[in-house]
């Protein structure tokens, strides 16, 4: 169900900020989107997600892997922003820091897809902040895809042989397996091969 309030009256937001419902809420130029809480697949995916990237990619390279991080425009900080499942940032991105929020683009945006959420909306977003890559990941199916910012629109990348697909920014592959898990490694190398969410 889709709901608009075109006021949100103040008692409604002070009670969804007491029961910390408000911690996945965005504002789209001024526009308060309010998502409700991701589910347990949701979340199960994410945290793995999140635990493999972190081992495998970020600390060899020293980057970070970030989860519900503000997201802002540049100078749109409180008033445009999302939050994306996580963020990936090299060092050499690491300026666009403000402490509350990210403003600019991280290297990789991952998304995970929930029926009815609003993941394919914020793409012209991460385009305008020139988001090199975007993941998007079915929650259900684990069916990832790739999309590379080409002339200022994303691109969805084709798998290459195996039916993996390759993420340039951050030398990942990923599919889909059979069992409904994400099967993920450094391109080519199955010593680094993890299927998530782990069981």
């Amino acid at each position: 169900m889709r709901a608009v309030m075109p006021v949100v009256v103040p008692h409604v937001l002070e009670w969804r900020k007491r029961r910390g419902l408000d911690r996945w809420d965005e504002m789209w130029e001024g526009e308060l989107h309010m998502a409700p809480a991701p589910n347990f697949d949701h979340q199960s995916l994410e945290s793995d997600l999140e635990s493999y990237l972190k081992k495998h990619w970020a600390e060899r390279i020293r980057a970070k892997v970030l989860h519900q991080v503000n997201v802002a425009s540049l100078g749109g900080w409180p008033d445009d922003f999302r939050i994306p499942d996580l963020v990936l940032i090299t060092r050499k991105r690491m300026e666009i820091n403000r402490g509350e929020c990210l403003e600019g683009a991280p290297d990789v945006i991952v998304e995970i897809l929930s029926p009815g959420d609003e993941t394919r909306e914020k793409f012209p977003f991460y385009a305008e902040l020139s988001v090199p890559e975007v993941w998007v990941i079915d929650r259900d199916t684990k069916e990832p895809e790739v999309h590379l910012l080409r002339g200022g629109k994303y691109r969805k990348q084709r798998p290459v042989a195996g039916g993996w697909l390759r993420s340039p920014a951050t030398g990942i592959e990923m599919r889909a397996t059979r069992g409904r898990k994400l099967s993920i490694r450094i391109i080519g190398n199955d010593a680094t091969r993890e299927e998530l969410p782990e069981d």
